[in-house]
């Protein structure tokens, strides 16, 4: 049950930081408005890293069904406890975004672009190509996973891979995710992409499923690959 709880508040926390970053940078009215992508990579790069430190020594601090199935794949993690750690995931992801909806409750209603109110939940390509859109979210992933497996066997001080986990986050975001907003991780943009159609958020638009599958089989493939040739080679 820890190991549930870590993966489910974990991946909450993630999306409520990671998501809110965006609401601070988009919504208007916001302090934070206009903040720009630099504001967007880094708060992402954060929250990712402040979650792995508090609950990577109970669950590994997956957070992301690509991770889980890359490490299944390659027998570093047991496929017995895969659907377990995916359903925390998407609970946490669903909770995470709902908690960033309360937290910019009155800035909905003040925002006019509904692109932009979506983008605070999930990911949407800057230029509409299935084939590149995938290429994207697929390269991405694999970027994050190979990098995963790396610092995982290369030998640092105590306390500091989740921070080299961030830069890891950060530089994906800087240089590969314009054309996608870099998802990397199904349930990052699954359950708030949900929560969205659920949410009562003020003149919404619809939540964009026709593209929302990218973003869930891209980043399982790209993971799987970078895991299988991470383990090939060494």
């Amino acid at each position: 049950m820890s190991t549930f709880l870590a993966e489910f508040l974990g991946t909450a926390l993630l999306i409520l930081l990671g998501n809110g970053v965006v609401a601070n940078v988009s919504l208007n009215k916001s302090k934070g408005k206009d903040g720009g992508w630099i504001v967007i990579a880094t708060g992402w790069a954060l929250a990712v890293a402040i979650p792995v430190y508090i609950f990577g020594p109970i669950s590994g601090a997956h957070f992301n069904p690509a991770v889980t199935l890359a490490n299944a794949s390659i027998g570093n993690f047991a496929w017995a406890d895969v659907p377990m750690y995916i359903i925390a995931q998407m609970l946490g992801a669903i909770l995470g975004a709902c908690l960033v909806y309360l937290h910019y409750l009155p800035h909905w209603k003040e925002t006019d672009d509904k692109g932009a109110k979506l983008g605070c939940f999930a990911t949407g390509p800057a230029i509409e190509s299935t084939t590149s859109n995938f290429i994207s979210e697929f390269l991405g992933t694999f970027v994050l996973v190979f990098a995963l497996l790396g610092i995982g066997n290369t030998v640092m001080v105590d306390g500091l891979s989740p921070i080299v986990v961030g830069l890891v986050i950060w530089v994906i975001g800087l240089t590969l995710g314009g054309p996608t907003g870099y998802a990397i991780n199904p349930a990052r943009d699954l359950g708030p992409r949900i929560a969205h159609a659920f949410l009562p958020i003020p003149n919404k638009g619809d939540s964009n499923w026709k593209y929302a599958w990218i973003p869930v089989v891209a980043p399982i493939c790209g993971g799987i690959v970078a895991a299988l040739l991470f383990n090939v080679i060494f």
